[in-house]
């Protein structure tokens, strides 16, 4: 280990799609990676390492499994998967578990660490994660890197060991002392994005015309005030903020790409976890409401791939 501490045994990366295949690209520059995914894609990169293109560009010869067999002392988990899978892939892995594992969450979804500490008990250390880096699944053992943004994490001494293997690796991160606000902003922003872009099936950059400001602003404006009634203030022009950055970044949503897929989204973790919250507090959110109806409407259908 460095004198900084920042090393960790083993990173395993729980959920290696797009983002999770991201990161753990980048982290096997300074650590030694496991990627953890489907069969298909665990056998191409087995083959022939994982592909990378885009704004990063390199093949890279990571170790990858269907499943995860030991997790060694002192090892970093980053999970990965959807939102809507965290008790059956906790729970695969519980009993491997040791005291002192420590366990990043990089999910869409308001709740997800609370969720994950609960399953794997005061031992093990759970910190929450924020990716903005835009990423789309290729083929099996492929992934296309759209932009690269800065992970945000915990003000916290679990959060500033993994920011220091993070910077270690060529990955920036920042450490936050309101995540509260931090995940709430990235919540609303996932609102916005994820859903619209599904519906219409275009890339982020579509969803920030002039045409749909008013249904931003209204998906937003209930985000904020579902938000503030759950003690979380959060201040700005925050429908502008997410415009502009849906016309910066090109790539596809993780949703969107569920939906081509005929695959389950995260819609409940998002929209519906803003409409859960404002039913218990008393506050109406009807647009977010009526963009969970759509979306779980689509989920599991075949859809015309974008223009």
């Amino acid at each position: 280990m460095r004198a900084d501490g920042s090393d960790f045994a083993k990173v395993i990366v729980l959920g290696a799609g797009a983002i999770g295949s991201y990161y753990g690209s980048a982290l096997s520059r300074g650590a030694d990676v496991l990627l953890v995914g489907r069969k298909g894609h665990v056998d191409a990169i087995n083959e022939g390492g994982l592909e990378v293109s885009g704004a990063v560009e390199g093949s890279f010869p990571v170790e990858a499994s269907k499943e995860l067999r030991q997790v060694p002392d002192d090892s970093l988990i980053v999970l990965t998967t959807k939102a809507y899978d965290i008790v059956e892939a906790v729970n695969g892995i519980r009993g491997l578990l040791k005291p002192g594992a420590t366990i990043l969450v990089l999910q869409n979804g308001l709740g997800n660490e609370e969720l994950v500490q609960a399953l794997v008990g005061p031992e093990v250390k759970v910190a929450r994660g924020l990716a903005s880096t835009g990423v789309e699944f290729l083929a099996p053992g492929r992934i296309e890197v759209k932009l690269v943004r800065e992970t945000v994490l915990p003000n916290t001494e679990v959060g500033g060991r993994i920011g220091r293997l993070f910077d270690s690796c060529g990955l920036e991160a920042r450490l936050s002392d309101t995540m509260d606000v931090e995940i709430w902003r990235k919540l609303t922003m996932n609102c916005v994005i994820n859903p619209l872009t599904a519906l219409f099936r275009v890339p982020n950059t579509e969803i920030a015309v002039e045409g749909l400001r008013g249904v931003r602003r209204g998906i937003v404006d209930e985000c904020v005030e579902v938000a503030a009634s759950v003690g979380v203030i959060l201040e700005g022009d925050l429908e502008d903020e997410i415009a502009r950055a849906a016309a910066s970044y090109s790539n596809v949503s993780s949703m969107c790409q569920d939906i081509l897929k005929g695959r389950r989204t995260e819609i409940g973790f998002l929209n519906g976890k803003v409409g859960e919250i404002g039913r218990d507090h008393g506050v109406p959110t009807p647009v977010n409401d009526v963009l969970t109806a759509l979306i779980s409407f689509m989920e599991g259908k075949e859809w015309k791939q974008m223009r």
